[in-house]
């Protein structure tokens, strides 16, 4: 990686308000920095991921590249609407992003530029595996997408950890791929935020119902945290014309990421099943408590209509079992303490994503961490994503009085 280059549209990332009273920092060359932990990273899959290990009757299905009658270049995928390629160019730091982490070592080495001591990994061009209605072919994209996955990150899982994706519409093929996959070492699992795809319908399966408690049993057996990333289980592409990039994001990305936390928290699951560990990636934290206390609310006062009920309320699942990544999120952060969160939100720079902090982050960090304290800035940056996924905190860091505790 060539040096960070601050270009006019980007210069607002290196705003910082400073580190005075801070006792440690996210600054990588502070010799006594936090350890960090990015909960959400992308990989930069090679073009022939896909096309290279599924069985040919799938390949004219693929997402790619279409013509239409005007020479118009589309990108077809069959969950979304055709989408019409613009030729965007790339220029400073945001051409830097695009060209980043292309290689297990790339990475470590850009990462390590910004602070960055290990990150969960999800796909990139990948996340589009989940966007059709066929769940089996869904769950074959899925198998490719881990063994390539495991075959470029395998050696690295304790840095740079991939997590398995699969597709419970399929739920015997996604129960034994879960399976193969912890046998094989991967740290996580990735489900779409809905298990069958496409917009909200009462008739389709969802995660609240019992049908899927093979698949959670099969998860708490193999002790692995399930993720739901934003942008999965419906096309977030909805808006269309003025604004659209902006209302796509919030509403259509980010907003639906709620949805399976709420059917884990409300239904029950978590009883019958009350060791799987869950959490939403990069839906940021804001909306977290005002969902549970929404989510208490509705048990409380329409306790008449609830069914199941349920041995706490469903605020409290979260709270023990849940968990939430963003980029920057002062809102989210500002509460954090008062609705007692620090333990289940996790920090990630969404490398190498526009929408994260790369390479950044600490001034992201000190815009938005500053009303927190010493030790819960240090759970958040890294011990919480440690805890979870089971990650290894580097020697240099074991002197530090809450990395020990947490070792």
């Amino acid at each position: 990686m060539s040096e960070a280059i601050s270009d006019t549209a980007n210069t607002w990332r290196t705003a910082t308000p400073g580190i005075d009273g801070w006792t440690r920092t996210a600054r990588a060359s502070d010799p006594n920095k936090y350890f960090m932990a990015s909960a959400d990273g992308h990989v930069q899959e090679p073009g022939n991921v896909w096309t290279s290990r599924m069985d040919a009757k799938y390949l004219d299905r693929l997402p790619g590249i279409v013509v239409d009658a005007k020479g118009n270049s589309l990108q077809k995928t069959e969950g979304f609407r055709p989408l019409r390629i613009r030729t965007i160019p790339f220029e400073g730091e945001d051409l830097l992003r695009n060209q980043s982490g292309k290689t297990p070592q790339a990475r470590i080495d850009d990462l390590a530029k910004d602070g960055v001591d290990a990150e969960i990994l999800f796909p990139n061009r990948g996340l589009t595996i989940w966007a059709t209605p066929d769940a089996t072919f869904s769950l074959a994209m899925c198998k490719a997408y881990n063994e390539w996955a495991w075959d470029t990150f395998g050696a690295f899982n304790d840095r740079l950890a991939p997590m398995a994706c699969v597709a419970p519409g399929d739920l015997e093929g996604t129960i034994a791929e879960i399976q193969r996959c912890a046998k094989l070492g991967f740290k996580g699992l990735s489900l779409p935020c809905k298990p069958v795809w496409g917009p909200p319908d009462h008739e389709a399966p969802n995660y609240n119902l019992p049908e899927f408690d093979p698949m959670w049993a099969c998860i708490q057996d193999v002790d692995l945290p399930i993720t739901f990333h934003v942008s999965t289980g419906r096309d977030p592409r909805t808006s269309r014309g003025n604004g659209g990039a902006v209302i796509n994001y919030a509403v259509h990305s980010l907003a639906p990421t709620m949805e399976p936390i709420a059917n884990l928290c409300a239904s029950g699951v978590l009883d019958r099943f009350p060791k799987i560990l869950f959490g939403s990636i990069e839906a940021g934290i804001g909306w977290v408590a005002w969902a549970l206390t929404a989510m208490d609310e509705a048990y409380k006062k329409h306790h008449m209509w609830v069914r199941p009920k349920l041995k706490q309320l469903p605020s409290e699942y979260f709270k023990q079992n849940g968990f939430a990544s963003f980029q920057e999120d002062a809102p989210g952060l500002d509460v954090a303490r008062e609705h007692g969160l620090v333990n289940n939100f996790m920090w990630a720079n969404d490398f190498p994503h526009h929408e994260g902090t790369w390479p950044h982050s600490s001034a992201a960090i000190e815009r938005t961490m500053n009303k927190l304290t010493d030790g819960e800035r240090a759970k958040i940056l890294g011990l919480n994503c440690a805890r979870v996924f089971k990650l290894p905190i580097p020697a240099r860091y074991h002197g530090q009085a809450d990395v020990k505790a947490a070792l």
